[in-house]
């Protein structure tokens, strides 16, 4: 007489290998496809916001990070002031993480939110701008080396260089 499990042996074997040819497709399912800045668009933004600040008679140290707030390129005119670089660079990867432009978070520090000065590594400075794409944060221009405002218009022309 034949043990029922062995019967049922096939059938299990079979079940298994249904399930693993199915899960490709289902954890397909669950990825989610997403534009990012390339090398050469981070590099077309950076000689825009470059350009920008020249024709104003500023000197701007330039960051343009990804979505994760990580470096893609770095531009420092000559002349800005050294501690302009890691400013730059904090201010880019703020508006990244943070998904808006950094004069958000320094308007709220100003009206009071003090509570942004205990988020580590957040600039609540006016220069950081994000690079938006159909509705999503892909990165973000990051100036400093004048004023804040003057760090965003330089920004905001990288931003606006873009290329679609």
């Amino acid at each position: 007489m034949k043990s029922p499990n062995l019967s049922l042996r096939p059938l299990a074997i079979a079940g298994v290998s249904i399930l693993a040819a199915a899960a490709p497709a289902t954890v397909r399912g669950q990825l989610i496809d997403t534009k990012v800045v390339s090398l050469q668009a981070a590099k077309t933004m950076a000689t825009a916001a470059e350009a920008e600040a020249k024709k104003r008679g500023w000197t701007v140290a330039i960051a343009v990070v990804d979505v994760s707030g990580n470096l893609i390129v770095f531009q420092r005119m000559d002349d800005v002031q050294i501690g302009s670089v890691d400013v730059a660079i904090s201010k880019a990867r703020t508006a990244a993480r943070f998904k808006r432009p950094t004069k958000a978070l320094a308007d709220a520090l100003a009206a009071g939110n003090t509570g942004i000065l205990s988020i580590e590594g957040v600039a609540a400075l006016t220069g950081g701008v994000p690079i938006i794409v159909d509705g999503k944060v892909l990165g973000a221009v990051g100036c400093s080396g004048m004023s804040a405002d003057q760090d965003a218009v330089a920004a905001q022309a990288g931003v606006d260089a873009l290329p679609h």
